[in-house]
């Protein structure tokens, strides 16, 4: 359903958004647009990350 290449790089895309999204939280102001903005991000790159992984576990079946 999905090769290795386009799972890797893909699922390389979502822990850039988690990772940058999860630091970015550490230092904005709770009840701003940039919070929901970030937080936001947060929850697409949890749920991209989940979807590729779901994606290759059934490829590889």
């Amino acid at each position: 359903m999905i090769s290795p290449g386009v799972g890797q790089v893909a699922f390389r895309w979502a822990v850039f958004l988690i990772v940058f999204s999860g630091i970015l939280l550490l230092f904005v102001q709770p009840g701003t647009a940039s919070f929901v903005i970030t937080v936001f991000m947060l929850v697409v790159g949890l749920l991209f990350a989940a979807l590729v992984f779901v994606l290759v576990r059934i490829d590889k079946r």
